[in-house]
């Protein structure tokens, strides 16, 4: 994909989207049941789509909410649901039918109370910690939760995904039920999907307030050595891209006496502040160098600065020595960190790594002794480990991660920015460099791998033969000049289908998948032999995508 002209600049008064339209769409606009592309449709985070094309709209929600509801009483789920939005334009709306129709189901919904600086968001990760602190010593009545959150989706974009009492992403195995269903009463009309009004709904015994916020932030101390942090005296600034946290560093800093600036506390459903991703677009991407530009330019105001998406599952790590770091050499320095600063945790904990993320990670986990979890592409791989405690992290190319308390106790089983970002500062109190710094020392020892993720436009006929392929599609013996050493169509970690392959040489890889939340498909390369290296290896990969999906 060719660099857009206006990548990193300020975004443009033409593309900001009309919120009143969009809403509207939402609640007016129904899908046909038979276009398969306007189904719902659970990818790698939830559902997603837009109103503007009838993919995410209330007949979408509220048929997922029955379903969901149907779920939870035929698995005897019958807790609280805590319910989550971020800042999307679309999340409110759909918070409003999750609430009418999961109350009419006798459902318990626990929502963000909107009277304090929270202003009613609440971010993924806290979400996760939430059930997993209710749950934890339970034996019955347990709860789950929704967030309701496109990620780092453009502004037109909706969300919605469920996470059962683990706390974590649905598997496969239950998002196939809610789908079917949802789609099978869609079909029918919503004709039995139950529903109450929402003034009926706030008002009865179903629906309460609470405030998630200040619990998270006081357990903090329990998975990031905050009094580290707070003795160094750092100076932080954090950019929230008008997301879903964006009232709660304020309270983390007050909390655990800390220095931390928010250059941005705009929230602001069109994201009209937003710089322009690399293809133009408005994108909440705080892995992006085009996204994060604003905060970029500041790294120099601060000893260490980082931003987070709109539901704050992932991470953009900006440090003074070099800048926005590359999520897979933040994850890399991480991982060598905890791993030598947490002497509470066992020997035997595993590290978690999807089958995408760099062999960096694979080389530093060797060189401690430590045995390597890889797993396909998607969070929900992750939970039973984290939830057993036998990852110590886990964490994705796509700048997402997450680790054991302290104590070697599960934090949360979901992707968690806030204290990915807290680590970074950890990492700079203790040793004295910036994460930055530690990765120049990783590239020193284990040599300079070469990254790049290409994206390209894909219908879902495309997608399908994409992820359907298997080890026999490759059927040469050489990649890019080196012997094929592994075909993989399924992760060692686990040996689940990662829905299309990877093939690897001695000093490289690449990898080709559809996106499950996209109409793209994605192919991500990594070269320990240099930029030539990457891109032979894009090109075949390209080539043989080509060949597939023709």
């Amino acid at each position: 994909m060719a660099l857009h002209p206006e990548a990193g600049k300020a975004a443009a008064e033409e593309q900001l989207i009309n919120v009143a339209l969009l809403v509207s769409q939402y609640f007016s606009y129904q899908p046909d049941p038979s276009d398969p592309a306007q189904a719902v449709s659970f990818g790698t985070s939830g559902h997603r789509g837009t109103a503007a094309n009838t993919t995410f709209t209330d007949m979408h929600i509220a048929a997922i909410c029955q379903a969901l509801a149907e779920y939870r009483e035929h698995q005897q789920i019958t807790g609280p649901l805590f319910i989550g939005k971020d800042t999307h334009a679309l999340s409110e709306p759909a918070m409003i039918t999750a609430i009418e129709v999961l109350s009419a189901n006798n459902v318990k919904v626990v929502i963000q109370r909107a009277d304090n600086s929270s202003k009613g968001y609440t971010p993924t990760p806290v979400i996760s910690r939430t059930i997993i602190r209710y749950n934890r010593g339970r034996t019955d009545a347990f709860a789950d939760g929704i967030v309701i959150t496109p990620s780092h989706n453009p502004p037109s974009d909706g969300g919605f995904k469920y996470n059962p009492p683990h706390g974590g992403p649905a598997d496969s195995d239950v998002t196939k039920i809610i789908q079917l269903r949802a789609n099978a009463l869609i079909a029918a009309g919503n004709k039995n999907v139950k529903r109450l009004d929402l003034k009926t709904a706030m008002a009865s015994e179903f629906v309460s307030e609470d405030d998630f916020m200040m619990d998270y932030i006081a357990d903090l101390e329990k998975v990031v050595d905050m009094k580290a942090i707070a003795k160094a005296g750092l100076k932080l600034g954090t950019d929230p891209l008008g997301g879903a946290g964006v009232g709660y560093w304020q309270h983390i800093a007050a909390h655990y006496g800390l220095d931390i600036t928010v250059v941005n506390p705009k929230v602001d459903p069109q994201f009209g502040f937003m710089r322009r991703d690399k293809d133009g677009k408005l994108r909440m991407d705080c892995s992006s160098a085009y996204a994060m530009a604003g905060l970029i330019e500041l790294k120099d105001k601060f000893d260490l600065a980082w931003g987070n998406d709109p539901d704050f599952d992932r991470h953009g790590i900006v440090c003074p020595s070099g800048g926005l770091m590359n999520p897979n050499h933040y994850l890399a320095v991480a991982i060598n960190y905890l791993y030598q600063h947490r002497p509470e945790w066992p020997a035997s904990l595993k590290v978690g790594k999807t089958l995408v993320s760099s062999s960096m990670i694979d080389r530093v986990v060797k060189s401690m002794g430590r045995d390597l979890a890889e797993m396909p592409v998607g969070f929900k791989w992750f939970v039973q480990g984290l939830s057993d405690s036998e990852l110590g992290f886990a964490g994705e190319e796509s700048a997402g991660g997450i680790f054991l308390q302290r104590n070697g106790e599960t934090w949360a089983t979901d992707k968690d920015g806030f204290i990915m970002c807290l680590l970074a500062a950890e990492i700079l109190a203790v040793t004295g460099k910036d994460p930055g710094e530690h990765y120049n020392a990783l590239t020193a020892k284990f040599g300079a791998p070469c990254y790049q993720r290409v994206d390209v436009a894909a219908s879902l006929e495309e997608k399908d033969k994409l992820s359907a392929m298997d080890a026999s599609v490759v059927t040469s013996e050489s990649l890019a000049g080196e012997a094929i050493t592994n075909v993989q169509t399924h992760a060692p970690g686990n040996n689940a289908a990662i829905g299309g392959v990877k093939v690897s040489t001695e000093n490289g890889w690449f990898a080709a998948r559809p996106s499950g939340t996209e109409q793209i498909y994605k192919i991500y390369a990594e070269s320990f032999n240099g930029e030539s290296h990457l891109q032979d290896l894009i090109k075949e990969a390209e080539q043989l995508v080509a060949k597939i999906i023709k």
